[in-house]
């Protein structure tokens, strides 16, 4: 699943191909995977996008006609525009330079300037169009938390006591405790704070939760300067790889090499069923 950093990569690559005019207004939306598409097509048909931003790890278009389209890519999802120039961001592969649509193809939006591509291999995401009012209703924007930008450790300090008992690096990924932390991220912001993944979350103190929420940040923030994490289920919205983990990441895909602090090989166990790094000198248990 792509991480929130990556989400954001492809909201502003996407903002120059479809908001206002640049994209032009919707002739036709065709549907070639019913559980893909949430809702009707003919509502946004003739609308404009005039805002696209971005909820976790869901995009969201808003529409002149006061309709929105909720997008959330899930584990295979991608977004490609075909218009005077191309973008493409999510799963890679042929889908961003090959002809479409094709048999991955879910849904097509054809503008007056191109066409938005919805790809999907396993069919795990969706484009549902609700109300632009209803948005923040939606069942599954609602149940999203604050974002580590928005979230002080005041309030993770709060939500951690509700989940005494559980590995800190389960609970950060919980998105309905603090909303864009995925499996990348999470290693590295238990790094930056020197936790290891495997403490109850019960045990960190207040000020052990405001150095997790600050390593949150910056470690996202150095992602989004870096167009994104170059894991190889993810790319920039121009096609290109982005370089964070070669730029940045101190733990995550490292297992076996020296961390950068101490000089102690990187490890790699599994916490909660998701692989997970860690530095046994600087994190220990």
């Amino acid at each position: 699943m792509p991480e929130l950093p990556e989400v954001e990569t492809i909201r502003r690559g996407l903002l120059k191909c479809i908001v206002r005019e640049k994209g032009g207004k919707i002739l036709e939306v065709r549907v070639e995977e019913a559980k893909s598409f949430i809702g009707e097509g003919a509502e946004i048909v003739g609308a404009t996008v005039v805002r696209l931003r971005r909820k976790g790890k869901a995009l969201i278009l808003d529409f002149d006609n006061r309709k929105s389209a909720i997008i959330h890519l899930r584990m295979t999802g991608q977004l490609v525009w075909v218009g005077k120039e191309r973008f493409a961001g999510g799963h890679p592969n042929d889908n961003f330079i090959a002809e479409l649509p094709n048999k991955q193809t879910r849904v097509e939006i054809v503008f007056e300037n191109g066409t938005l591509f919805f790809n999907d291999q396993r069919k795990f995401g969706f484009i549902k169009v609700v109300p632009t009012s209803e948005v923040e209703k939606d069942s599954f924007i609602a149940k999203l938390a604050k974002e580590p930008w928005e979230m002080t450790g005041k309030e993770l300090f709060k939500k951690l006591q509700r989940h005494k008992g559980a590995p800190i690096k389960s609970v950060i990924l919980d998105q309905t405790i603090i909303c864009g932390l995925g499996n990348i991220y999470a290693d590295e912001a238990l790094f930056y704070a020197s936790i290891h993944p495997r403490r109850k979350a019960g045990s960190l103190s207040a000020q052990e939760t405001e150095k997790l929420v600050e390593g949150a940040r910056v470690v996202m923030e150095r992602s989004l300067d870096a167009g994104g994490s170059t894991i190889r289920n993810y790319v920039k919205s121009d096609g290109t790889k982005g370089d964070y983990l070669e730029l940045f990441a101190e733990v995550f895909n490292r297992q076996g090499k020296p961390c950068r602090r101490c000089g102690e090989r990187i490890e790699k166990i599994k916490v909660g069923g998701r692989g997970t790094h860690f530095c046994p000198k600087c994190q220990k248990e």
